[in-house]
Protein backbone atom coordinates (compact mmCIF):
# COMPACT_ATOMS: atom_id res chain seq x y z
CA UNK A 1 0.00 0.00 0.00
CA UNK A 2 1.09 3.74 -0.43
CA UNK A 3 1.26 5.84 2.17
CA UNK A 4 -1.17 9.44 1.62
CA UNK A 5 -0.08 11.09 4.87
CA UNK A 6 3.20 10.60 6.86
CA UNK A 7 3.54 12.65 9.95
CA UNK A 8 7.08 12.27 11.75
CA UNK A 9 8.03 13.78 15.54
CA UNK A 10 5.07 16.13 15.25
CA UNK A 11 4.20 18.20 18.52
CA UNK A 12 2.42 21.09 19.18
CA UNK A 13 2.86 23.35 21.85
CA UNK A 14 0.02 26.22 22.66
CA UNK A 15 1.80 29.13 24.06
CA UNK A 16 4.50 32.35 24.09
CA UNK A 17 7.66 30.02 23.65
CA UNK A 18 6.96 26.65 22.08
CA UNK A 19 10.80 25.97 21.70
CA UNK A 20 11.11 26.53 25.28
CA UNK A 21 8.42 23.96 26.40
CA UNK A 22 9.54 21.59 23.07
CA UNK A 23 13.21 21.39 24.60
CA UNK A 24 11.49 20.45 28.13
CA UNK A 25 9.74 17.62 26.50
CA UNK A 26 12.71 16.59 24.75
CA UNK A 27 14.67 16.18 28.63
CA UNK A 28 11.33 14.22 29.73
CA UNK A 29 9.18 16.56 31.45
CA UNK A 30 5.82 15.62 31.59
CA UNK A 31 2.96 17.69 29.76
CA UNK A 32 1.81 18.83 33.33
CA UNK A 33 5.08 19.63 34.90
CA UNK A 34 5.60 21.93 31.27
CA UNK A 35 2.09 23.56 32.20
CA UNK A 36 2.89 23.96 35.85
CA UNK A 37 6.03 25.63 34.87
CA UNK A 38 5.63 27.69 31.80
CA UNK A 39 2.29 28.35 31.54
CA UNK A 40 1.92 26.48 28.34
CA UNK A 41 0.37 24.04 26.93
CA UNK A 42 1.34 20.81 24.89
CA UNK A 43 -1.32 19.40 23.13
CA UNK A 44 0.30 16.76 20.65
CA UNK A 45 3.97 15.37 21.62
CA UNK A 46 5.93 13.55 19.18
CA UNK A 47 3.76 11.75 17.49
CA UNK A 48 4.14 9.45 14.05
CA UNK A 49 1.90 7.37 12.14
CA UNK A 50 1.34 7.17 8.46
CA UNK A 51 -1.52 6.52 6.91
CA UNK A 52 -2.37 4.49 3.64
CA UNK A 53 -4.46 5.29 0.71
CA UNK A 54 -7.92 4.10 1.08
CA UNK A 55 -7.22 3.47 4.70
CA UNK A 56 -9.47 4.64 7.43
CA UNK A 57 -7.15 5.42 10.23
CA UNK A 58 -9.11 6.37 13.43
CA UNK A 59 -7.46 8.28 16.46
CA UNK A 60 -9.37 7.94 19.31
CA UNK A 61 -8.45 9.35 22.94
CA UNK A 62 -10.87 11.14 25.62
CA UNK A 63 -11.30 14.46 26.04
CA UNK A 64 -7.97 16.79 26.23
CA UNK A 65 -6.08 14.04 24.79
CA UNK A 66 -4.89 15.44 21.53
CA UNK A 67 -6.47 14.42 18.86
CA UNK A 68 -8.57 17.16 17.75
CA UNK A 69 -5.75 19.71 17.64
CA UNK A 70 -3.70 16.60 15.78
CA UNK A 71 -6.40 16.40 12.69
CA UNK A 72 -6.50 20.01 12.24
CA UNK A 73 -2.57 19.94 11.93
CA UNK A 74 -3.35 17.55 9.25
CA UNK A 75 -4.82 20.54 6.82
CA UNK A 76 -2.98 23.29 8.93
CA UNK A 77 -5.82 24.93 10.89
CA UNK A 78 -3.12 24.33 13.25
CA UNK A 79 0.33 24.93 12.37
CA UNK A 80 2.87 22.51 14.09
CA UNK A 81 5.09 23.37 16.58
CA UNK A 82 7.80 20.48 15.80
CA UNK A 83 7.84 18.12 13.15
CA UNK A 84 7.12 16.88 9.93
CA UNK A 85 3.65 16.00 7.82
CA UNK A 86 3.78 14.86 4.08
CA UNK A 87 0.94 14.43 2.07
CA UNK A 88 1.52 12.24 -1.24
CA UNK A 89 5.47 13.11 -0.16
CA UNK A 90 4.71 16.78 -0.39
CA UNK A 91 5.64 18.73 3.16
CA UNK A 92 2.54 20.49 4.18
CA UNK A 93 4.04 22.38 6.59
CA UNK A 94 6.23 24.07 3.95
CA UNK A 95 3.46 24.87 1.75
CA UNK A 96 3.46 28.49 1.11
CA UNK A 97 -0.30 30.46 1.09
CA UNK A 98 -1.60 30.06 -2.29
CA UNK A 99 -0.27 25.68 -2.22
CA UNK A 100 -2.23 25.53 1.02
CA UNK A 101 -5.32 26.88 -0.44
CA UNK A 102 -5.11 24.47 -3.83
CA UNK A 103 -4.75 21.40 -1.10
CA UNK A 104 -7.30 22.22 1.05
CA UNK A 105 -9.76 22.72 -1.79
CA UNK A 106 -8.39 19.62 -4.20
CA UNK A 107 -7.14 17.16 -2.34
CA UNK A 108 -7.88 17.40 1.74
CA UNK A 109 -11.51 18.16 2.67
CA UNK A 110 -12.85 18.29 6.41
CA UNK A 111 -16.01 17.41 8.45
CA UNK A 112 -16.73 18.66 11.99
CA UNK A 113 -18.88 17.45 14.99
CA UNK A 114 -21.25 20.79 14.33
CA UNK A 115 -22.58 20.79 11.09
CA UNK A 116 -22.26 24.68 10.21
CA UNK A 117 -25.05 24.78 8.08
CA UNK A 118 -25.85 28.20 6.47
CA UNK A 119 -29.73 28.28 7.69
CA UNK A 120 -30.43 30.71 4.61
CA UNK A 121 -29.21 28.71 2.17
CA UNK A 122 -30.63 25.50 0.52
CA UNK A 123 -29.72 22.20 1.03
CA UNK A 124 -27.85 22.01 -1.96
CA UNK A 125 -26.64 25.35 -1.88
CA UNK A 126 -24.98 24.10 1.47
CA UNK A 127 -23.42 21.58 -0.58
CA UNK A 128 -21.81 23.59 -2.95
CA UNK A 129 -20.06 26.05 -0.89
CA UNK A 130 -16.53 24.76 -0.90
CA UNK A 131 -17.03 24.46 -5.07
CA UNK A 132 -18.26 28.04 -4.89
CA UNK A 133 -15.39 29.04 -2.69
CA UNK A 134 -13.09 27.08 -5.59
CA UNK A 135 -14.72 28.70 -8.07
CA UNK A 136 -16.48 26.12 -9.63
CA UNK A 137 -19.31 27.49 -12.17
CA UNK A 138 -22.95 27.46 -10.84
CA UNK A 139 -23.82 24.65 -13.21
CA UNK A 140 -21.38 22.57 -12.57
CA UNK A 141 -21.28 23.14 -8.67
CA UNK A 142 -25.03 22.03 -9.03
CA UNK A 143 -24.31 19.13 -10.76
CA UNK A 144 -21.62 17.62 -8.60
CA UNK A 145 -23.68 18.83 -5.06
CA UNK A 146 -26.93 16.60 -6.60
CA UNK A 147 -24.52 13.91 -7.11
CA UNK A 148 -23.18 14.33 -3.12
CA UNK A 149 -26.77 14.50 -1.85
CA UNK A 150 -27.70 11.14 -3.65
CA UNK A 151 -24.44 9.37 -2.31
CA UNK A 152 -25.76 10.17 1.20
CA UNK A 153 -29.75 9.97 0.21
CA UNK A 154 -30.57 13.45 0.12
CA UNK A 155 -30.89 14.50 -3.14
CA UNK A 156 -34.97 14.94 -2.62
CA UNK A 157 -33.94 17.52 -0.23
CA UNK A 158 -31.91 19.22 -2.41
CA UNK A 159 -33.91 22.54 -1.87
CA UNK A 160 -35.42 22.23 1.29
CA UNK A 161 -33.69 24.37 3.74
CA UNK A 162 -31.45 22.48 6.68
CA UNK A 163 -34.37 23.46 8.91
CA UNK A 164 -36.26 20.53 7.42
CA UNK A 165 -34.13 18.15 8.29
CA UNK A 166 -33.54 16.11 11.58
CA UNK A 167 -29.81 16.10 13.23
CA UNK A 168 -28.68 12.89 11.23
CA UNK A 169 -29.57 14.56 7.93
CA UNK A 170 -27.83 17.21 8.45
CA UNK A 171 -24.71 15.52 9.64
CA UNK A 172 -25.28 13.75 6.04
CA UNK A 173 -25.52 17.36 4.21
CA UNK A 174 -22.29 18.30 6.06
CA UNK A 175 -20.76 14.46 4.49
CA UNK A 176 -21.91 15.29 1.25
CA UNK A 177 -20.12 18.56 1.48
CA UNK A 178 -16.75 17.09 2.13
CA UNK A 179 -17.71 14.53 -0.63
CA UNK A 180 -18.92 17.34 -3.14
CA UNK A 181 -15.20 18.44 -4.04
CA UNK A 182 -14.02 14.97 -4.62
CA UNK A 183 -11.45 15.13 -1.89
CA UNK A 184 -8.62 12.37 -1.62
CA UNK A 185 -8.72 12.86 2.06
CA UNK A 186 -11.39 13.08 3.97
CA UNK A 187 -10.59 14.41 8.09
CA UNK A 188 -13.49 13.70 9.85
CA UNK A 189 -13.53 15.51 13.70
CA UNK A 190 -16.19 13.56 16.00
CA UNK A 191 -18.74 14.04 12.83
CA UNK A 192 -21.17 11.99 14.68
CA UNK A 193 -21.07 12.31 18.40
CA UNK A 194 -23.84 14.98 18.77
CA UNK A 195 -25.86 12.41 17.40
CA UNK A 196 -28.71 10.17 18.75
CA UNK A 197 -27.21 6.51 19.43
CA UNK A 198 -29.42 5.02 16.85
CA UNK A 199 -28.62 7.77 14.34
CA UNK A 200 -24.64 7.66 15.01
CA UNK A 201 -24.55 3.83 14.02
CA UNK A 202 -27.07 4.74 11.25
CA UNK A 203 -24.24 6.83 9.92
CA UNK A 204 -21.51 4.70 10.48
CA UNK A 205 -22.90 2.15 8.70
CA UNK A 206 -23.66 4.73 5.67
CA UNK A 207 -20.10 5.95 6.06
CA UNK A 208 -18.83 2.35 5.74
CA UNK A 209 -20.88 1.56 2.86
CA UNK A 210 -19.79 5.13 1.15
CA UNK A 211 -16.24 3.97 1.91
CA UNK A 212 -16.74 0.64 0.22
CA UNK A 213 -17.49 2.79 -3.12
CA UNK A 214 -14.73 5.58 -2.60
CA UNK A 215 -11.94 4.10 -1.01
CA UNK A 216 -11.24 7.33 0.43
CA UNK A 217 -8.06 8.17 3.13
CA UNK A 218 -10.26 8.60 6.42
CA UNK A 219 -8.72 10.26 9.29
CA UNK A 220 -11.65 9.98 11.96
CA UNK A 221 -11.61 11.41 15.33
CA UNK A 222 -13.96 9.81 17.77
CA UNK A 223 -13.78 9.69 21.58
CA UNK A 224 -15.73 6.48 21.59
CA UNK A 225 -13.67 3.31 21.65
CA UNK A 226 -16.88 1.13 19.58
CA UNK A 227 -17.15 3.42 16.96
CA UNK A 228 -13.07 3.45 16.50
CA UNK A 229 -13.53 -0.60 16.27
CA UNK A 230 -16.73 -0.65 13.98
CA UNK A 231 -14.76 2.19 11.64
CA UNK A 232 -11.27 1.74 12.26
CA UNK A 233 -9.17 -0.45 9.70
CA UNK A 234 -6.06 0.71 11.99
CA UNK A 235 -6.51 2.95 15.51
CA UNK A 236 -4.11 5.09 17.33
CA UNK A 237 -5.15 5.33 20.63
CA UNK A 238 -3.88 9.00 22.25
CA UNK A 239 -3.85 10.01 25.86
CA UNK A 240 -2.06 13.11 26.90
CA UNK A 241 -1.24 14.17 23.32
CA UNK A 242 0.84 10.91 22.49
CA UNK A 243 -0.35 7.55 20.45
CA UNK A 244 -0.24 5.03 23.28
CA UNK A 245 -0.98 2.35 20.75
CA UNK A 246 -1.60 1.72 17.13
CA UNK A 247 -3.04 -1.36 15.33
CA UNK A 248 -5.59 -2.94 13.94
CA UNK A 249 -9.26 -3.61 16.59
CA UNK A 250 -7.99 -6.83 17.20
CA UNK A 251 -4.51 -6.08 17.93
CA UNK A 252 -5.82 -3.27 20.33
CA UNK A 253 -8.13 -5.76 21.78
CA UNK A 254 -6.06 -8.87 21.81
CA UNK A 255 -2.97 -7.34 22.66
CA UNK A 256 -3.41 -3.85 25.20
CA UNK A 257 -0.23 -2.45 24.95
CA UNK A 258 -0.61 -1.37 28.30
CA UNK A 259 -3.15 -1.04 31.63
CA UNK A 260 -4.71 2.53 29.46
CA UNK A 261 -5.52 0.70 26.80
CA UNK A 262 -6.30 -2.11 28.56
CA UNK A 263 -8.65 -0.29 31.06
CA UNK A 264 -10.59 0.93 27.48
CA UNK A 265 -10.73 -2.41 25.96
CA UNK A 266 -11.85 -4.65 28.97
CA UNK A 267 -16.00 -4.37 28.82
CA UNK A 268 -15.52 -4.75 24.67
CA UNK A 269 -17.37 -7.28 22.74
CA UNK A 270 -14.67 -9.68 21.82
CA UNK A 271 -17.02 -11.37 19.25
CA UNK A 272 -17.78 -8.05 17.78
CA UNK A 273 -13.94 -7.48 16.89
CA UNK A 274 -12.74 -10.97 16.39
CA UNK A 275 -13.05 -12.92 12.72
CA UNK A 276 -12.47 -16.08 12.01
CA UNK A 277 -9.49 -15.41 9.96
CA UNK A 278 -8.15 -15.03 13.32
CA UNK A 279 -9.36 -18.86 14.85
CA UNK A 280 -9.17 -20.74 11.93
CA UNK A 281 -6.74 -23.78 11.19
CA UNK A 282 -5.34 -24.56 8.09
CA UNK A 283 -7.85 -27.56 6.72
CA UNK A 284 -6.57 -31.14 6.69
CA UNK A 285 -9.48 -32.22 3.85
CA UNK A 286 -10.09 -34.86 2.07
CA UNK A 287 -9.93 -35.25 -1.60
CA UNK A 288 -13.72 -36.28 -2.85
CA UNK A 289 -12.19 -37.75 -6.25
CA UNK A 290 -9.21 -40.27 -4.79
CA UNK A 291 -9.90 -40.94 -1.10
CA UNK A 292 -11.83 -43.89 -0.05
CA UNK A 293 -13.61 -44.87 2.86
CA UNK A 294 -10.57 -46.40 4.32
CA UNK A 295 -8.47 -43.56 3.80
CA UNK A 296 -10.84 -41.20 5.59
CA UNK A 297 -11.11 -43.48 8.39
CA UNK A 298 -7.51 -43.62 8.57
CA UNK A 299 -7.02 -39.93 8.34
CA UNK A 300 -9.47 -39.03 10.93
CA UNK A 301 -7.61 -41.49 13.02
CA UNK A 302 -4.38 -40.29 12.71
CA UNK A 303 -5.46 -36.85 14.00
CA UNK A 304 -7.87 -37.32 16.37
CA UNK A 305 -10.56 -35.51 14.84
CA UNK A 306 -14.77 -36.57 14.63
CA UNK A 307 -14.92 -34.59 11.29
CA UNK A 308 -13.01 -33.49 7.93
CA UNK A 309 -13.96 -31.24 5.20
CA UNK A 310 -13.96 -32.70 1.93
CA UNK A 311 -12.91 -30.55 -1.43
CA UNK A 312 -13.10 -30.93 -5.43
CA UNK A 313 -10.63 -29.68 -7.07
CA UNK A 314 -9.79 -27.78 -3.77
CA UNK A 315 -13.55 -26.64 -4.11
CA UNK A 316 -15.41 -27.03 -0.62
CA UNK A 317 -17.62 -30.56 -1.37
CA UNK A 318 -18.80 -31.34 1.99
CA UNK A 319 -17.61 -33.03 5.31
CA UNK A 320 -17.95 -36.60 6.63
CA UNK A 321 -17.69 -37.45 10.13
CA UNK A 322 -16.22 -40.48 12.08
CA UNK A 323 -19.76 -41.59 12.92
CA UNK A 324 -21.09 -41.78 9.18
CA UNK A 325 -17.96 -44.00 8.30
CA UNK A 326 -17.92 -46.20 11.66
CA UNK A 327 -20.24 -48.87 10.40
CA UNK A 328 -18.16 -51.82 9.55
CA UNK A 329 -20.13 -52.90 6.81
CA UNK A 330 -18.95 -49.93 4.78
CA UNK A 331 -16.42 -51.06 2.58
CA UNK A 332 -13.55 -49.81 2.79
CA UNK A 333 -12.57 -49.18 -1.10
CA UNK A 334 -15.77 -47.19 -1.28
CA UNK A 335 -15.69 -43.73 -2.46
CA UNK A 336 -16.45 -40.62 -0.14
CA UNK A 337 -19.22 -39.69 -2.44
CA UNK A 338 -22.10 -41.55 -0.94
CA UNK A 339 -21.36 -40.48 3.02
CA UNK A 340 -20.36 -36.85 2.28
CA UNK A 341 -22.24 -34.19 4.45
CA UNK A 342 -23.33 -31.52 2.17
CA UNK A 343 -25.47 -29.56 4.56
CA UNK A 344 -22.91 -27.80 6.98
CA UNK A 345 -21.64 -24.82 8.44
CA UNK A 346 -19.95 -21.99 6.15
CA UNK A 347 -18.47 -18.86 6.29
CA UNK A 348 -15.62 -16.06 4.59
CA UNK A 349 -12.49 -15.29 6.52
CA UNK A 350 -13.73 -11.98 7.88
CA UNK A 351 -17.17 -13.45 9.54
CA UNK A 352 -17.23 -12.08 13.02
CA UNK A 353 -17.50 -14.30 15.17
CA UNK A 354 -20.40 -13.10 16.75
CA UNK A 355 -22.10 -13.74 13.66
CA UNK A 356 -21.07 -17.55 13.68
CA UNK A 357 -22.87 -18.77 17.38
CA UNK A 358 -25.94 -20.90 15.60
CA UNK A 359 -23.28 -22.58 12.72
CA UNK A 360 -21.41 -23.98 16.43
CA UNK A 361 -24.64 -25.29 17.87
CA UNK A 362 -23.79 -28.00 15.02
CA UNK A 363 -20.82 -29.10 16.47
CA UNK A 364 -19.15 -28.99 13.45
CA UNK A 365 -16.05 -27.25 11.94
CA UNK A 366 -17.03 -24.20 10.31
CA UNK A 367 -15.46 -24.43 6.74
CA UNK A 368 -14.03 -21.11 5.73
CA UNK A 369 -14.23 -20.39 2.20
CA UNK A 370 -13.27 -17.53 -0.29
CA UNK A 371 -15.23 -15.93 -2.97
CA UNK A 372 -14.96 -18.22 -5.15
CA UNK A 373 -15.32 -21.16 -2.27
CA UNK A 374 -12.23 -22.59 -2.36
CA UNK A 375 -11.64 -23.61 1.14
CA UNK A 376 -8.88 -22.03 3.03
CA UNK A 377 -9.55 -23.04 6.52
CA UNK A 378 -11.73 -24.53 9.52
CA UNK A 379 -12.73 -22.96 13.04
CA UNK A 380 -13.72 -25.16 15.63
CA UNK A 381 -16.97 -24.54 18.36
CA UNK A 382 -13.94 -24.74 20.81
CA UNK A 383 -11.75 -22.03 19.25
CA UNK A 384 -14.85 -19.64 19.03
CA UNK A 385 -15.82 -19.85 22.33
CA UNK A 386 -12.06 -20.13 23.99
CA UNK A 387 -11.22 -16.45 21.94
CA UNK A 388 -14.35 -14.94 23.92
CA UNK A 389 -13.19 -16.26 27.14
CA UNK A 390 -9.94 -15.01 26.67
CA UNK A 391 -8.67 -18.28 27.17
CA UNK A 392 -4.94 -18.98 25.75
CA UNK A 393 -4.73 -22.64 26.65
CA UNK A 394 -6.26 -25.61 25.33
CA UNK A 395 -9.31 -27.02 27.45
CA UNK A 396 -8.70 -30.21 28.47
CA UNK A 397 -10.59 -33.43 27.42
CA UNK A 398 -13.75 -33.90 29.08
CA UNK A 399 -14.59 -37.10 27.94
CA UNK A 400 -16.62 -36.30 25.30
CA UNK A 401 -15.80 -36.21 20.93
CA UNK A 402 -12.54 -34.19 20.15
CA UNK A 403 -13.66 -30.72 21.97
CA UNK A 404 -10.32 -28.79 21.85
CA UNK A 405 -9.67 -26.78 19.12
CA UNK A 406 -6.85 -28.84 17.36
CA UNK A 407 -9.02 -31.92 17.52
CA UNK A 408 -12.49 -30.76 15.94
CA UNK A 409 -11.15 -28.44 13.42
CA UNK A 410 -11.19 -29.91 10.05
Amino acid sequence: MTAKIVAENVSKVFGDDPEQALEMMKDGRTKDEILSETGMTVGVQDVNFSVEQGEIFVVMGLSGSGKSTLVRMLNRLIDASDGKIMVDGEDLLAANAEKLRQLRLEKLAMVFQHFALFPHKTVAENVEYGLKIAGVPQGKRRERALTALKQVGLDAWADRKPSALSGGMQQRVGLARGLAVNPEILLMDEPFSALDPLIRRDMQNELLELQREMKKTIVFITHDLDEALVLGDRIAIMKEGRFVQVGTAEEIVGNPADDYVAAFTQDVDRAKVFGLDSVMETPHALNLATDTVGAARDRLEELGRHALHVVDGGKLAGLVTHRALSDASIDANARLGDYVQTDIPTARPDTLLYKVYDQCTTGLPIAVVDESETLVGAVTPGAVFNTLAHEQEEPTDDGGADKTPQSMSA
